[in-house]
């Protein structure tokens, strides 16, 4: 099985296509990049501090030579608006939505076990990855922030199958922690599928049913994996 990974958008269209009116400025390592105080940021920091979704970048002066840009941590409330215009995710080619998920057993690493046709009821979100692909290491912090919105939820069960084997994912998860069910070993349940792209995401809603499905990383994948759980869990009348 030939593997993938996948970043599905480009650093500087996401942090500047909502405060800049010309399409043709984009950020690079040269791009000169300071917080309010006026402390210049190396490139690898302030692209860490965009991926982490809490920060923006806004030209200073449109008419300054070279553009200089600034630094800003979002409010809560900018976060969703953000979250809110970020365009649907274009969906896998390993799922239908509207189809039931083909059954498959999953065991965790701490010993719970889960048959999927025995899940009705229960909102499932399923997460394809392995050790060495980058962009299903970038987006881990941001599924643990999904993960602890729902945690009061015993509904909702998140599952990531990683490919890899259970001594590798134990020293991996030292350190970085990974708060879904983790499924090591799981190459075999990829090959069920036919997933080759990773990551690949599947929400499956309390009927069996899957309602949303994607692969790669984006910034718009965490926010419509939160829009698919939240459709499923609305009580059909």
């Amino acid at each position: 099985m030939k593997i993938l990974c996948s970043i599905l958008f480009f650093l500087s269209t996401l942090v500047l296509s909502a405060q800049i009116p010309t399409s043709n400025i984009r950020l690079n390592a040269s791009s000169i990049v300071k917080d309010s105080s006026g402390l210049v940021y190396p490139y690898a920091i302030w692209q860490k501090l965009i991926q982490s979704g809490e920060y923006s970048i806004r030209i200073i002066d449109i008419n300054a030579n070279p553009l200089e840009f600034l630094l800003v941590r979002l409010s809560e409330a900018e976060k969703y608006t953000r979250d809110e215009k970020m365009p649907k995710p274009n969906e896998s080619r390993f799922f239908r939505t509207g189809n039931t998920i083909s059954n498959v057993k999953l065991v965790t690493m701490d010993g719970k076990k889960y048959v999927l046709k025995d899940m009705k009821g229960k909102v499932v979100v399923l997460n394809f990855w392995f050790i060495n692909c980058p962009p299903c290491r970038m987006e881990i912090p941001h599924l643990n922030n999904m993960v602890e919105a729902y945690k009061e939820r015993e509904d909702v069960v998140f599952l990531a199958v990683a490919l890899d084997q259970s001594y590798e994912l134990k020293e991996f998860l030292k350190e970085m922690p990974f708060q879904y069910g983790i499924v090591d070993a799981g190459s075999y349940v990829a090959s069920r599928y036919g997933i080759n792209l990773f990551p690949t995401h599947v929400v499956i809603d309390k009927e069996g049913k899957v309602i949303f499905h994607t692969s790669g990383y984006g910034m718009g994948t965490v926010p419509w994996l939160k829009k698919a759980i939240n459709e499923a869990l609305i009580p059909k009348i």
